[in-house]
């Protein structure tokens, strides 16, 4: 089975998009965008955990409960995600580099199960990381499945309303090729987010 034509393109998005992310997180360098190498050292602990200001949201132990304006953690394991039901709070609080990779590994990693493997798996399921190297290597593995699960998709799924069955969005109402569309632009504004805040954390002893 080719890969369908309207597939392409988006294949190739998400592909440049997480590579970008990866080489911004893991070093040594990542492309400028116009071809020139520009350094990026390996993320530590310390700077995925950093909290830029006062009341974040972030990873946090369990034992330690949920940080300032959340209501609980999500995730298994020994770490979890703040989190609150909906309504969120407003204005939103602000979220860490640690919270918003985590956010990505957990929908790349549910939707690919709600596609294309048992259909199951719920945000408790999901294990966040608490460190910076089990982060990145989530994250490689959570988009290494989405992918995998994209590269099993006809025509004919991508105009099936409900092909994804990931149950923290409109996936069941909508057409699979909106989200597939969806998910890279997910990749692309919390990876630029991302990026940001590696720049802030590089300067912030020049913060005011």
């Amino acid at each position: 089975m080719g890969t369908p034509a309207r597939l392409t393109p988006l294949l190739e998005q998400f592909d440049w998009a997480r590579e970008r992310l990866t080489n911004r997180l893991a070093g040594p360098f990542v492309d400028s965008g116009n071809g020139t190498d520009v350094e990026a050292p390996a993320l530590t602990d310390e700077e995925y955990l950093w909290e830029p200001v006062p009341a974040c949201w972030s990873v946090r132990r369990h034992s330690a409960g949920p940080g300032p304006g959340a209501a609980g953690l999500t995730g298994a394991g020994e770490w979890g995600r703040d989190t609150a039901p909906f309504p969120h709070p407003s204005p939103p609080p602000f979220t860490t580099l640690a919270w918003r990779l985590s956010h990505l590994g957990e929908l790349l990693t549910l939707r690919a199960d709600h596609t294309a493997g048992g259909h199951n798996l719920t945000r408790e399921d999901y294990r966040v990381a608490g460190t910076a190297a089990g982060a990145l290597a989530d994250f490689d593995a959570s988009a290494a499945a989405w992918r995998a699960a994209l590269a099993g998709a006809d025509d004919a799924a991508l105009d099936t309303v409900g092909y994804c069955t990931y149950p923290y969005g409109s996936d069941p109402e909508d057409l699979f090729l909106d989200i597939v569309w969806w998910v890279n632009q997910e990749l692309l504004h919390h990876g630029a987010e991302i990026a940001l805040l590696r720049d802030l954390y590089r300067v912030r002893g020049q913060l005011g």
